[in-house]
């Protein structure tokens, strides 16, 4: 369908420009007309003022989760004061900052004047809007509470942020100080030892051993850095390839989980997600089995993910979740006695969601007590590395003195 640019007085003060979708040049003025505008001049989009979904748009950057959840929680309180879709999308375009962004909403807008649902609009966009985020649309608009339904999505989607946000504040201050640490090293082992190297030459006696195997090491960087740097990179896209497989992915996932550390906690973080995403698709109607085929696509891991698909197997085949998930060795037994109570009481999403926040919390601890214990042994490890240089480098000077007296 053409693209048409426009020029229209919103108001005597106020002018307007944007991008209409119509069959022609006349539906588009009328389209414009119908805004409440007074056009000034339009013409048609040609090349690369096409619409996100249709082609895409270069040099934009990537819709973040907090722009997408600020963007619902803002739609959410225009449809809750009584504000059409079309005119709260108006409003959210005219306020919006981001470019792309901007032209996203401005397409769902056009299509939802074109007699379309918002879900169907919003699916358009598939990198913006997950199949989670449309399916709870879908659900909203067929219950006749989609003001309702938008704000249960920015909820969700702001513990998913606050989630991210204490992971990465926690790794923060480690990944700082293992930058920094690795450039100390770096700076002494190809500038400082070459320089000590010399003036240990020049008194022609057997080196320590500490002072020996650091100035190999020295050497090995120096001379062979580019072979170094080459096997790195090779190794990093070998690796990168494998993992874009399905079973190069199955398997570095498979040992993920089975770590001893890590893996019960990626376990927890995934368990998490997969019950309150469940658990807030069935609070809004969403049946079962679509459910649970948007909840795999939502887990990250695969291993995790294959048992998800295995239980929805089972289910459509006539099971009882809680008996489907119970095959899996990946899911915990907690998550199987619950979902087994929730269907006993006609209340799955309220015991699903009882999981989450309970894996949850037991994950923040994990990740608090794994920070807490990183932090110092970061400092120990970059301490001894440290250490070892400064005393190889200052033994040959110990021995000078010793011979001296």
């Amino acid at each position: 369908m053409p693209k048409f640019t426009y020029k229209a007085k919103k108001s005597p003060t106020e002018i307007k420009e944007g991008i209409v979708v119509a069959d022609n040049k006349t539906a588009a003025i009328q389209r414009i007309s119908d805004m409440g505008y007074y056009l000034l001049s339009i013409e048609e989009s040609i090349g690369a003022q096409s619409f996100p979904g249709k082609k895409t748009i270069l040099f934009q950057g990537r819709i973040s989760l907090k722009d997408v959840t600020y963007f619902t929680r803002q739609l959410s309180d225009l449809l809750e004061s009584g504000i059409t879709i079309v005119r709260a999308l108006d409003i959210l375009h005219n306020q919006t900052e981001r470019r792309r962004l901007k032209e996203i909403i401005l397409d769902v807008r056009d299509f939802c004047v074109d007699g379309h649902p918002l879900s169907e609009a919003l699916a358009r966009h598939p990198k913006t809007f997950s199949n989670l985020f449309v399916a709870m649309v879908r659900s909203g608009e067929t219950g006749g509470a989609l003001g309702n339904i938008l704000k249960r999505i920015a909820d969700f989607n702001e513990k998913q942020l606050e989630v991210q946000t204490k992971v990465r504040s926690a790794l923060a201050y480690p990944i700082l100080m293992s930058i920094v640490g690795s450039i100390t090293i770096i700076v002494l082992l190809t500038f400082v030892i070459p320089t000590m190297v010399g003036m240990f030459g020049d008194l022609g006696q057997n080196l320590p051993l500490p002072t020996a195997v650091l100035i190999a090491i020295s050497d090995m960087i120096k001379n062979y850095w580019w072979l170094v740097g080459s096997a790195s990179v090779v190794a990093f896209f070998f690796f990168t390839r494998i993992y874009k497989t399905a079973d190069g992915r199955f398997a570095v996932d498979n040992f993920k989980i089975s770590l001893p550390v890590f893996g019960p906690l990626i376990k927890k973080i995934e368990v998490a997600r997969f019950a309150r995403t469940l658990s807030t698709l069935l609070a809004n109607g969403v049946p079962i089995l679509e459910s649970l085929s948007i909840v795999s696509h939502t887990v990250d891991n695969t291993v995790v993910r294959g048992e998800i698909q295995k239980a929805a197997k089972d289910v459509r085949d006539g099971s009882g979740l809680a008996q489907a998930i119970s095959k899996s060795s990946v899911i915990p037994t907690l998550l199987v006695n619950m979902i087994a109570v929730g269907e006993e009481s006609g209340r799955v999403d309220k015991a699903l969601a009882k999981v989450a926040d309970s894996y949850d919390r037991e994950s923040d601890a994990a990740i608090k007590v794994m920070m807490s214990l990183l932090e110092p042994m970061l400092i120990l490890v970059l301490g001894l590395v440290v250490g070892f240089i400064v005393i190889a480098m200052l033994l040959p000077i110990f021995e000078i003195n010793f011979l001296a007296r």
